[in-house]
């Protein structure tokens, strides 16, 4: 199992961690950040397929500002993947 930081921009959450294990999201944190919508998104991607729930969530837009907490776990989802190969 490989674990991963990522620094999110323009959204509030400060951090997001995760585990990757043979392709699939464990343990997702989103440190700050609206606590019931990240609450739900970790619970919701927990053994999900990592590049499939990238794909679903990349450009969602919260109020306007062109990203999201779940715009950025999908690009830093994509970074990780992206250094396992």
């Amino acid at each position: 199992m490989s674990s991963y930081s990522y620094k999110p921009r323009g959204v509030c959450a400060r951090q997001i961690d995760f585990d990757i294990e043979d392709g699939k999201i464990h343990n997702l944190k989103f440190w700050g950040g609206c606590a019931g919508n990240t609450a739900a998104i970790s619970k919701l991607v927990e053994g999900a397929d990592a590049r499939n729930i990238a794909e679903i969530l990349a450009g969602n837009d919260c109020g306007g500002r062109g990203t999201s907490c779940a715009d950025q776990l999908s690009k830093g989802l994509m970074q990780a993947l992206d250094d396992i190969q």
